[in-house]
């Protein structure tokens, strides 16, 4: 009999060859071990609320007073909710074709695009046209949006950061392109050397493939590091010179976690360069409400702005966007919310900044007490981390381990992850599902459980890493790659 339309062996190759480790192998025996009874702190995702962020408290009074429009008919609504967030839920409930049921236009509500661009010239210091920002359910849609848009065939390139996010890997599979990867320096605290982007883009070139994008993820997934203000003119610089699109996947930008190198945007950098740069290089940036002090993963609110986009292109992009014909409207709601939050003097006000400055102050300190616990382990070395949720130690795996592995038909890192996911409970993704150099070894892990189990998290990781290495270890010590 011959195969069937959606059997495997008949199924697009491009969807075979996409490999998403968050959601990988590690995650699904954790599920398992879940199942089991087995206590797991999932610490794989950026998922904040599932490991106990409490959501802020306006932006959800707004949303379910649109949810539910009666509630503002009831004489008693100000007695639960407080006028700001009523006169909010009517304004978002005006911008609607008939609430929250109703499609919006395929690009997001015009005027929560208004508030966006609002948003974004405050920030920025220069205006931003409603017309070129589209709203998406979370950033990762419109990153696929833009990446479908600009791979034609394989020959086709993108350039991204190693260790990456592997959506990108991800995308650039599925849309059948070529992942053109730059290495971030882990002993200059994960920097970016523009000479590295030069040699990529020779490389790339020699095998016949057109580099027509480069990615940016500022503060960096999975390395937490923040890009300063020259290494953003050197990044812009050299995708002016070589005719490169930038794509700034932005979103952890509320989180920053010191005072050296504040979150900078790459289009307020663009734009303070001035002509011809300013005029000419092709920008889309990136942002969404699942991170930050918001972290409302699951409401799936984003949008990406386009800076100097051919109107044509613009219109194709639109075309595209309507096929799914709209975002989801909760969602856009709450990224309205989040560019144009409660300003001093409105009643929600001073609750709004307890509780977001409460979670970033904590979110610091967990990331001092994750990056120094790490460092107190035998054989694992961890930069700071600057900005963004994660912590990505390296762990320098010795011979043995490395031997075991091989024999259990396991990448070294997927080995000693799923080993900590056995004795520990803490799930996590290993450096291998980002990329790395070769011969060295990371897991990526989220500094998002509540602060007060952080330190028994670490101690139960110390006791597993220590017991580990003296198993696998011949105790001549290993020295930082």
């Amino acid at each position: 009999m011959s195969h069937k339309g959606l059997d495997y062996e008949t199924l697009n190759e491009n969807v075979k060859k996409v490999q998403y480790a968050v959601r990988g192998e590690l995650y699904l025996r954790a599920s398992e071990l879940q199942k089991e009874g087995k206590k797991i702190i999932f610490t794989n995702v950026g998922n904040p609320h599932a490991l106990g962020q409490k959501p802020l408290t306006f932006p959800r009074q707004v949303v379910a007073l649109c949810q539910a429009p009666f509630l503002l008919d009831d004489p008693n609504v100000g007695l639960v909710f407080p006028a700001d967030a009523i006169a909010r839920a009517k304004h978002y409930l005006s911008l609607t074709s008939g609430g929250l049921g109703a499609y919006s236009d395929s690009r997001g509500l015009p005027g929560i695009r208004k508030e966006v661009a609002e948003f974004i010239g405050r920030r920025d210091g220069y205006p931003s046209d409603p017309e070129l920002i589209f709203l998406t359910d979370g950033a990762s849609k419109g990153v696929m949006q833009i990446l479908n848009t600009i791979i034609r065939g394989e020959r086709d390139g993108i350039l991204v950061p190693v260790p990456q996010y592997p959506l990108y890997s991800a995308a650039i599979s599925l849309f059948g392109g070529s992942l053109v990867p730059y290495y971030l320096e882990e002993t200059a605290n994960w920097g970016l050397d523009v000479n590295n982007l030069h040699s990529s883009v020779a490389a790339a070139r020699s095998k016949g493939i057109t580099v027509r994008a480069m990615v940016i993820i500022n503060p960096g997934n999975p390395t937490g590091q923040c890009l300063s203000e020259a290494n953003l003119k050197e990044i812009l610089h050299f995708c002016y010179q070589e005719n490169l699109v930038l794509l700034g996947d932005e979103v952890y930008q509320q989180n920053i976690y010191q005072d050296e190198r504040p979150f900078i945007s790459a289009r307020k950098v663009l734009m303070d360069m001035g002509p011809p740069i300013s005029k000419e290089l092709q920008l889309v940036s990136f942002h969404t409400v699942s991170k930050g002090y918001w972290g409302e993963c699951g409401q799936r609110g984003g949008y990406f702005e386009m800076t100097n986009i051919p109107p044509q292109t613009v219109d194709e992009i639109y075309k595209v966007a309507s096929i799914s014909l709209s975002p989801n409207v909760p969602g856009q709601i709450f990224l309205g919310v989040m560019v144009n939050p409660p300003t001093p003097g409105d009643i929600s006000y001073l609750q709004f900044m307890r509780e977001s400055k409460g979670i970033l102050e904590s979110l610091r300190r967990r990331a001092q007490i994750m990056t120094d616990g790490f460092n107190s382990c035998r054989n694992v070395v961890c930069n700071f981390t600057e900005g963004a949720m994660y912590s990505f130690p390296q762990i320098r795996l010795p011979p043995k381990a490395i031997e075991a592995a091989k024999k259990a038909g396991k990448v070294a890192d997927v080995f000693y992850c799923l080993k900590l996911l056995e004795a520990t409970g803490i799930s996590t993704v290993p450096g291998s599902g980002f990329g790395q150099k070769e011969g060295v070894f990371h897991l990526r892990t989220t500094i998002l459980p509540a602060e007060e189990d952080m330190p028994a998290i670490m101690e139960s990781f110390k006791k597993f890493n220590d017991e580990f290495m003296e198993q696998y270890e011949d105790h001549r010590g290993y020295s930082r790659m």
